[in-house]
C-alpha cells in the first residue's frame, strides 16, 4: 500500500510546502494555506492521433500547414494575427458580467457558419439560460452544441463521439475531475483541467477556449502555470456601466501581443469600434477647463482619447486623490513635479483625474496630458480643444521622448486637430511633410509646455 502524504498548498499561486504559515512566502498572500494529500494515481495517457515526430532542420519544415480559422470579426482575427490557429489553447479573462460568454457566443456562431463543429460547454449556466442569450442575440447554428456539465470524464466522452473542431469551456474553475481530492477551482483542479484541454487542443488539433475568472486585483484566478500553458491569453476589459470593451491580448505565440480589439455593448451583442478614436472623442466640450485630448497606443494601434481632470479645495486635512483609467502612483508622482517643478500649491487640494470612456491606460506617454488637465484645472483656465498633448515626465520636469510618435501624430491630423505639443527629443524623427499638416510644438520641460498651452 502507498503511503498518503501530506502537505500544504497555497489556493492563490500554488505554493507547496511541508507544514503551515500564515503568509505564503511565494505570493505573500494571507491564509491561503489548506492542507492537501498527494495521492498516487494512474494518469490516463492520452495518443495523440499526429504521427511521431523526429527532428527536422528548420528549413525542411513545412510551415503551408499552419492553418487558421477566419472568426468574421475583422478585430478579432487581427489580434489573432490574422485568425485562429487551428489546435490552438487560448485562456480569456475578465471580470463578472463584462461579456466573456457573449464574446465567445458570438464567435462560436461565425465558426459554425463555416461548417466548424463547435461544442460549448456552459458548466456555469443550464443548456436553456445560454440558448436564451443566443436568441436574444439572433445566434444559432446546427453545428453549434451546447452542454451542461462540470465533470470533465463526461466532457471527454462527448468530446470523443461528436468530435468537434472547437472546444469551448465556461469556465476552467467550475469543471473538475473525479479523481483528485480537491474541490472544483481549487489549484490542483485548474491545473489538470488545463492540462487535459492542452493534450486535447495539441493531440487532436481541437481550438480550444477556457474562460477563466479573475481576483479581486484584476488577474486570472488560479496558478501561473495555467497562463505558461496556454497559447494566448486574452483580458476582457471595460466598466459595466460603459458600454465600451478592450479585449487584451497579453500573450500570443502565433500573433503580435499587447495589441487590442475594441467592442460596444448592445442589446444584440458586441460591435466592432474599427475607429475608436472617433468614439472616445465624440463628447468633448468647448471651452471646459481640466480637458485636453492625448495619443494612446496598445499593440501597434494609435487611438485618441480625452483626460479629464477636477481639482478642488479639500474640506478634510489630507487631500484626496482618485483616479478611473490611471495608475494612482503615477497621479501622485505628476502632482509633486508640479509642485516642486512649477510651484503649484496642491498639498491642500482634491484631485480627481479620468480617461473619459472608461478606458484603462498603463503606458506613460499620456503623462504631459495628465498634468495640464490638472495645470488647466488648477488654474481654470481651458485648453483649445483643437490642440493634442502627448509625452512623458520625469522627476526633474523634463519631457521625454515616447515610441511611435509619429503615428499617434498622424492619428491626430486624421481627427482634425491643428496643434500638438510633443517632445523636443521626438522632432527629429518625425516627416518634415507632418508639419504641413500640423502645428508642431516641441517643449523640454513642463514649464515650457504650460506657457505655450496656459498662456
Amino acid at each position: 500500500m502507498s503511503k498518503v502524504k501530506s502537505f500544504w498548498q497555497c489556493s492563490e499561486c500554488g505554493h507547496q510546502q511541508s507544514r503551515w504559515t500564515g503568509s505564503c512566502s511565494m505570493c505573500h498572500q494571507w491564509n491561503t494555506f489548506s492542507e492537501m494529500q498527494s495521492v498516487e494515481e494512474s494518469k490516463p495517457k492520452f495518443v495523440s492521433q499526429k504521427p511521431s515526430s523526429k527532428p527536422l532542420r528548420i528549413s525542411e519544415i513545412n510551415i503551408s500547414s499552419f492553418s487558421r480559422k477566419s472568426t468574421k470579426m475583422k478585430e478579432v482575427d487581427r489580434l489573432f494575427g490574422g485568425g485562429i490557429v487551428s489546435g490552438s489553447l487560448i485562456l480569456l479573462g475578465g471580470d463578472p458580467g463584462i461579456g466573456k460568454s457573449t464574446l465567445l457566443l458570438q464567435l462560436a456562431h461565425f465558426l459554425a457558419e463555416q461548417n466548424e463543429k463547435v461544442l460549448y460547454v456552459c458548466a456555469e449556466e443550464s443548456i436553456e439560460q445560454t440558448s436564451l442569450r443566443a436568441n436574444r442575440l439572433n445566434l444559432g447554428q446546427d453545428n453549434l452544441y451546447l452542454f451542461n456539465e462540470t465533470s470533465f470524464t463526461h466532457i471527454k466522452q462527448e468530446i470523443d463521439k461528436i468530435k468537434p473542431t472547437v472546444l469551448i469551456v465556461d469556465s476552467v474553475q467550475v469543471v473538475y475531475k473525479t479523481e483528485l481530492p480537491s474541490s472544483p477551482g481549487s489549484v490542483v483542479q485548474v491545473r489538470e483541467i488545463a492540462s487535459e484541454c492542452m493534450h486535447i487542443a495539441k493531440g487532436y488539433g481541437v481550438t480550444t477556449f477556457l474562460i477563466g475568472h479573475v481576483t479581486k486585483s484584476g488577474e486570472i484566478a488560479g496558478p501561473r502555470v495555467l497562463e505558461h500553458l496556454v497559447d494566448t491569453v486574452l483580458e476582457f476589459e471595460g466598466d459595466r456601466h460603459h458600454g465600451y470593451r478592450l479585449l487584451r491580448s497579453v500573450k500570443n505565440r502565433f500573433g503580435p501581443t499587447d495589441d487590442i480589439a475594441i467592442f460596444q455593448m448592445h442589446e444584440k451583442g458586441l460591435k466592432e469600434i474599427s475607429n475608436p478614436s472617433e468614439i472616445f472623442l465624440e463628447h468633448r466640450k468647448e471651452n471646459v477647463s481640466g480637458c485636453v485630448a492625448t495619443a494612446t497606443v496598445e499593440g501597434l494601434r494609435p487611438f485618441l482619447i480625452e483626460v479629464q481632470a477636477l481639482v478642488t479645495t479639500s474640506a478634510y486635512s489630507t487631500a484626496t486623490r482618485k483616479t478611473t483609467g490611471l495608475d494612482q502612483n503615477r497621479l501622485a508622482l505628476l502632482i509633486a513635479v508640479l509642485e516642486k517643478r512649477v510651484g503649484y500649491l496642491l498639498h491642500q487640494c482634491d484631485v480627481f483625474v479620468s480617461v473619459a470612456g472608461g478606458m484603462k491606460i498603463k503606458e506613460p506617454s499620456i503623462d504631459l496630458a495628465v498634468l495640464l488637465a490638472i495645470a488647466s484645472s488648477f488654474t481654470n483656465r481651458s485648453i483649445d480643444t483643437n490642440t493634442i498633448v502627448m509625452g512623458e515626465v520625469g522627476l526633474a520636469g523634463e519631457v521625454r521622448a515616447i515610441p511611435r510618435i509619429e503615428s499617434r501624430i498622424k492619428e491626430a491630423v486624421h481627427m482634425g486637430f491643428k496643434k500638438c505639443i510633443l517632445p523636443k527629443k521626438n522632432q527629429k524623427e518625425l516627416d518634415k511633410a507632418l508639419a504641413s499638416k500640423i502645428e508642431l510644438v516641441p517643449v523640454d520641460l513642463v514649464d515650457e509646455a504650460i506657457q505655450e498651452i496656459l498662456p
